[in-house]
């Protein structure tokens, strides 16, 4: 939860970026997501994300997506997203990367990981051969 409230990770924006990665990558790849904090200033929202999509046995591919949002005024609901792989590394370092990136930023608090159910339904990998026949 936020300090308004709200829980961090889901909204337009966070919904948003969750779409744009969904198009590039398989959803069933995506391992963890964590989202820093939205910044609001004025009419805008700033948000960011990280992505982790699994890279083979011990690896992870690592995205950011970003937002900007516009909350007021004559353009509320128009926003630009970006989604941009940024790097591979082992799935063990993750955690102390985003440590990196939260003290480079000067962020006073940790992204909060997101559960990867939060925004995109389960893949089930099942045939359904017991479907009745489309009534033509």
């Amino acid at each position: 939860m936020s300090p308004s409230g709200a829980v961090v990770g889901l909204g337009l924006g966070w919904t948003r970026i969750a779409d744009a990665v969904a198009q590039r990558i398989p959803v069933a790849e995506v391992e963890r997501i964590w989202v820093f904090q939205p910044v609001r200033r004025e009419d805008r929202e700033w948000g960011t994300a990280v992505i982790a999509r699994r890279a083979g046995a011990g690896r992870l591919k690592v995205y950011t997506g970003s937002y900007i949002l516009f909350v007021r005024g004559r353009e509320r609901g128009q926003g630009r997203v970006e989604v941009e792989e940024v790097g591979e590394g082992p799935d063990d370092v993750l955690d102390d990367v985003l440590r990196g990136v939260q003290e480079r930023a000067g962020e006073a608090e940790p992204p909060g990981e997101v559960p990867v159910a939060a925004w995109y339904e389960p893949v089930e990998e099942t045939a359904n051969d017991d479907a009745p026949a489309a009534a033509g």
